[in-house]
């Protein structure tokens, strides 16, 4: 079923947590072939997720981030390599493991302390950034200007993950069947020592979870609980965290989103909404939305043309 078809049966928040939910579990393939070429790559109409997407390389400058996460794009960007001691990149044939180096190096670390402090071999990363951001052609809204990254809550095994596996295998899901907790066959005492190690990192503004599992972080979390206020409900999110960090220091073009307010978020009040029979159980409007037009290039930061087209 297209996205705008389901755009016309269902409300946004349930679209939301579809489309994420979709991303996290579409498979891959290892025998990717390349997008065909636009007939008109100038036409003005054409989506920005188009251009960016028909990027595989990123440009021969330095780091620049432009424009918002939901609206911009970055230049110089830097690859997670596919392989490393304490991490492995799944869905390979995405081509979304470049972000902002400064993000790269969060990933390192925090793998290194998924290992130390949770005994988890690793993590499996999944979507971060195109190789010069922008919006894509399948999935998020964000993950646009490098500084965006996903994390499955599944640890990475204790081998090296085949090409094929890393397109085939499906995250699990760590939410229960009724929406209003976390699955406890599925959820263990070290997923919150991973999500914590992100969300102490200085650099960090946001973790976005499922409400389910910012339940249980709330319930779980002992000592110092200052770190919640980083953690927000978000649709979708059941298989994995999203990462997001802050506009880097010097990075003029950068648009920054007001930080978290000081809040646990932990209280009946916070979360009510998210477990609220709308959000639950959406029910179709009266009248259908009309889709949106994609955002074209002419709608993003006037620099992000010049990242497009660099060598």
């Amino acid at each position: 079923m297209s996205l705008r078809l389901i755009l016309s049966l269902i409300s946004l928040p349930a679209v939301i947590a579809s489309t994420s939910l979709a991303l996290a579990q579409t498979k891959g393939s290892v025998d990717l072939k390349p997008l065909p070429p636009l007939a008109n790559p100038n036409d003005p109409a054409i989506g920005a997720k188009e251009l960016f997407g028909r990027k595989v390389l990123p440009t021969k400058s330095s780091v620049r981030v432009v424009g918002f996460y939901a609206k911009g794009c970055i230049a110089g960007a830097e690859a997670l390599p596919i392989n490393g001691p304490t991490w492995q990149v799944m869905r390979l044939s995405r081509n979304r493991n470049w972000a902002h180096p400064q993000l790269v190096e969060l990933l390192e670390r925090l793998s290194v302390k998924a290992s130390k402090n949770a005994g988890w071999p690793g993590i499996l990363v999944g979507d971060m950034s195109q190789p010069r951001g922008g919006p894509m052609i399948t999935g998020h809204a964000s993950h646009q200007v490098g500084l965006d990254a996903d994390i499955w809550l599944t640890p990475m095994p204790n081998r090296q993950l085949s090409r094929n596996e890393r397109e085939e295998m499906s995250a699990v899901m760590m939410v229960r069947h009724d929406r209003l907790d976390i699955d406890p066959t599925t959820w263990t005492p070290t997923h919150l020592p991973v999500i914590r190690a992100a969300a102490l990192e200085p650099s960090v503004e946001r973790i976005f979870v499922n409400a389910a599992i910012k339940k249980a972080l709330c319930r779980e979390a002992k000592g110092d609980r200052s770190w919640l206020s980083k953690v927000r409900p978000m649709y979708g999110h059941d298989y994995h965290f999203h990462v997001r960090i802050k506009c880097p220091v010097g990075s003029t073009e950068c648009e920054a989103q007001p930080p978290p307010v000081e809040s646990e978020g932990c209280s009946a009040g916070d979360l009510a909404y998210w477990f609220s029979d709308a959000v639950l159980h959406p029910k179709p409007p009266p009248i259908p939305p009309k889709p949106k037009p994609p955002m074209t290039l002419a709608e993003m930061p006037a620099a992000c043309r010049q990242v497009l087209t660099a060598p």
